[in-house]
């Protein structure tokens, strides 16, 4: 297995969001938390995460299923006021932490920063961001001041090479830049 590069230039590690704590939940130190993954069964008791802006590190004491989201407990926080200081806090995992997935499979931050060309050649600029709507996602593609809003769709999306860090994508009537 080969190892993964962080986008960081000092090398640093990738922080993905995975959850948002909303609020205490109960009088035992719960939190309700939002989930911002595909696989919210990687969340069990012991796993590390890293907590708000400065990735404080922190380990899960308990997890369970509320509705659409999760209870979760940290560990060291009893009570609901020893956990309100991470009210609207998200919570992330280390880039290095997360399985490999199937081949021919990427996590979407692996995306960020690919080459985008058109199917007939022309650079159209970076990746540089991964906008979530709900039908499909779109991808914001910028060089220099220009913008492109492409949709995450086959007929546009042609082809991804990891290996040459290129997207290819055909442009649709109204995407011409």
């Amino acid at each position: 297995m080969t190892e993964k590069k962080s986008g960081s230039p000092k090398g640093e590690s990738l922080y993905l969001a995975v959850g948002f704590l909303r609020r205490p939940h109960g009088v035992m130190g719960e939190m309700i938390m939002d989930l911002h993954t595909d696989f919210p069964e990687r969340f069990k008791p012991g796993r590390k995460v890293y907590l708000g802006p400065q990735h404080e590190a922190a380990t899960l004491g308990s997890v369970r299923p509320h509705a659409e989201n999760l209870l979760v407990k940290i560990r060291g926080c009893d009570t609901p006021e020893s956990v309100g200081k991470y009210r609207n806090t998200w919570v992330y995992v280390k880039s290095s932490e997360v399985p490999a997935l199937p081949e021919g499979q990427v996590y979407k931050y692996e995306l960020i920063g690919l080459d985008v060309i058109d199917d007939e050649g022309n650079s159209l600029g970076k990746l540089a961001e991964i906008l979530e709507t709900g039908a499909n996602d779109v991808y914001v593609v910028r060089a220099d001041k220009k913008e492109i809003l492409l949709p995450a769709i086959p007929d546009v999306i042609l082809k991804i090479d990891m290996e040459s860090k290129v997207m290819t994508v055909h442009l649709i009537d109204g995407l011409i830049p």
